[in-house]
């Protein structure tokens, strides 16, 4: 029965993203159409930082590299390149897992707060040089650029500058991403990415490569960032350094904790609840922030689990599963138990 309800609310979930661009003017101001697509954009982003903390114990705090990374390689490649759209795009999604493999060679070898810490020292060190080198990255003032056309024949021509097009082409990219990380997770290299995150010493000893399989992991971490930073640099026709800063990372941690760290759909309720918080409260209250803190800290205390954990506990009461052995699709819940310390 459980399984029937996930579906469900996973396909509700679909209907919801599909008809947005109909079905909000109806209710709201067209604004909040473009306040959708970034939540779409920022959940890929919280969604890598999901994957490292979630399902391989790795906390980082250096996702933000990647992100700035691959909204770095868009604007630098139209504005100095004249690259057209799909070759600017391939820029910034191959600068950030080229970055990617160079930082995670070195990040991984550690672990717990030494991992953390590595990771936003990386992200500090190519936030300065950006800020530093104005002729490439436009400083601190950052660097626009105009639109190339999508997709172009004779006087036909598809762009991103269309609302709708732009949505549909966020939710597309987004919607791929999230299938191929559920397509890793169900694979054997996920499950053995679950055990390195169980207890390491032990996947060693059974033959996994513990060193490889993170490295695996954060690379792909860093190219589901760097497409949400693509995808940002189309959305905001812009780069800034300060998208590179450490507290962007923070934001995606945050995001993971309150949508459920260690499922698939977590990142992306824990992003919608907490924007729509942010452009909700920012109209009535400067400070705006601290009720946003307050949940925050809430989750963390009462729903270690995140919105998905208060999902499936409602539904764990109502048909009287108990926590452990309710039949769960791992996209609404963990299939496996949360990450633990060491033994």
């Amino acid at each position: 029965m459980t399984r029937k309800i996930d579906s469900l609310v996973a396909a509700l979930i679909c209907v919801l993203f599909l008809s947005a661009p109909w079905v909000l003017p109806l209710f709201v101001s067209s604004f909040w159409i473009d306040i959708t697509a970034e939540i779409l954009i920022w959940s890929l982003f919280a969604a890598s930082v999901n994957l490292l903390f979630g399902y391989v114990g790795l906390l980082s705090f250096g996702q933000a590299l990647y992100f700035g990374f691959g909204m770095y390689g868009v604007a630098i490649g139209i504005s100095h390149f004249d690259l057209g759209f799909w070759p600017a795009l391939a820029v910034g999604i191959l600068a950030a897992v080229l970055i990617a493999v160079v930082t995670g060679a070195l990040a991984v070898r550690l672990t717990w707060h030494y991992f953390a810490i590595i990771t936003v020292v990386f992200s500090l060190i190519f936030y300065f040089l950006a800020l530093t080198s104005k002729p490439i990255t436009g400083g601190d003032d950052g660097m626009g650029f105009s639109l190339p056309p999508v997709f172009s024949f004779g006087e036909f021509e598809l762009s991103l500058t269309d609302q709708t097009v732009q949505y549909f082409f966020i939710l597309a990219v987004v919607a791929l991403c999230f299938f191929l990380k559920h397509r890793l997770l169900k694979s054997p290299l996920g499950r053995a990415l679950i055990a390195v995150r169980e207890n390491d010493v032990r996947a060693e000893l059974i033959g996994l490569n513990v060193y490889l399989l993170r490295l695996t992991a954060f690379v792909f971490a860093g190219f589901l960032a760097g497409t949400a930073g693509a995808l940002f640099a189309f959305f905001g026709r812009y780069a800034s350094a300060s998208y590179m800063f450490y507290h962007v990372s923070g934001e995606g941690v945050v995001w993971t904790i309150v949508g459920g760290a260690g499922t698939l759909l977590g990142p992306v309720f824990g992003t919608g609840l907490l924007i729509i918080l942010r452009e909700q409260l920012s109209l009535y209250w400067e400070h705006y922030l601290l009720p946003v803190g307050v949940i925050v800290i809430l989750t963390a205390i009462f729903a270690p689990n995140g919105l998905v954990g208060i999902y499936r506990a409602i539904l764990n009461r109502i048909f009287g599963y108990p926590d452990t052995d309710t039949p769960a699709d791992e996209s609404l819940a963990p299939d496996v138990p949360p990450a633990r310390g060491e033994d």
